[in-house]
């Protein structure tokens, strides 16, 4: 955990009085593990007083993440965030508030793909792998192995139970190969019509074919009118490379201390790693 001073103590280095709204609000979308929270599932004090005070000074303050809703909801009671959108799914599920759900939030837009075909072919190089799939109501079903996932809303189902008609997500594990091992039995994989991101493990993250956070982001920019060149997104994966080009291009994209060195490359501005409380400091220098 950072020994940074919690974000309420913290003398903001542009003097700006976060008792009243900016008038120069940026669009601000971040990545949730090795971003906002640890691997432990804490969140530093800084990072979170830093996304309040964000908030609270006007900007549009949201998640863009690989996690499922159910993974992606206590975050969001854990920061008191409550954005109109919320990205999950890599860019597949976009859920909009709403306060007479049960939660607080209904899925307003959500892609599918079949994942029969790429489940198959994945398992041919990995048949000791571990799978996930994500349904378009949240449910998931999963194969035996994923206990170290919050199997929340999931059953577990044998192999062939996975082929469902409809996913927003698959998600394979193979805890026997190193991460540059797998990243090159996935590249020889010949995955063709889905979208995929290699995470910091032997993970692979499975979306609907062109579908990213990125894809999600400008949906919800063009939904709430936010300009180009102030949109921001943080981030620290693989999974955040598209979202990096697409907030770069006229805004800023920020990768992680951390971050592997082609999602550095990826993004405009680097900021320090998860264990230093780097959000905070980027969330320091907005308006």
């Amino acid at each position: 955990m950072s020994e940074r001073m919690p974000r309420a103590d913290v003398e903001r280095r542009d003097g700006a009085d976060a008792s009243n709204p900016t008038a120069d609000p940026w669009f601000v979308a971040l990545d949730v593990d090795g971003t906002i929270m640890h691997e432990d599932e804490t969140i530093d004090p800084a990072v979170a007083s830093a996304v309040a005070s964000a908030r609270d000074r006007g900007h549009e303050v949201t998640i863009a993440t690989g996690r499922s809703w159910a993974g992606t909801l206590p975050v969001l009671e854990a920061l008191g965030l409550r954005p109109e959108y919320v990205v999950c799914a890599n860019g597949a599920v976009t859920m909009q508030r709403d306060d007479a759900a049960s939660d607080g939030y209904v899925r307003t837009h959500v892609e599918t793909f079949d994942p029969t075909t790429a489940l198959e072919r994945i398992r041919s190089f990995l048949p000791e792998g571990r799978f996930m799939v994500e349904l378009p109501d949240g449910h998931r079903l999963y194969t035996a192995g994923m206990d170290t996932w919050n199997l929340d809303s999931a059953s577990q189902v044998e192999f062939e139970g996975l082929f469902v008609p409809s996913a927003t997500r698959v998600v394979v594990v193979s805890p026997e190969h190193e991460t540059q091992e797998f990243m090159d039995l996935v590249a020889g994989m010949g995955l063709h019509q889905v979208s995929y991101a290699i995470g910091w493990t032997a993970w692979l993250d499975i979306a609907p074919d062109g579908v990213s956070k990125a894809t999600a982001l400008e949906r919800v920019r063009g939904w709430q009118g936010h300009d180009l060149n102030r949109v921001i997104a943080v981030g620290d994966g693989r999974n955040d490379i598209e979202m990096f080009t697409w907030a770069g291009a006229a805004g800023r994209a920020v990768a992680m201390g951390q971050s592997p060195d082609e999602v550095k490359a990826a993004a405009t501005e680097i900021t320090g790693g998860i264990d230093e409380a780097g959000l905070a400091e980027v969330l320091d220098t907005l308006p």
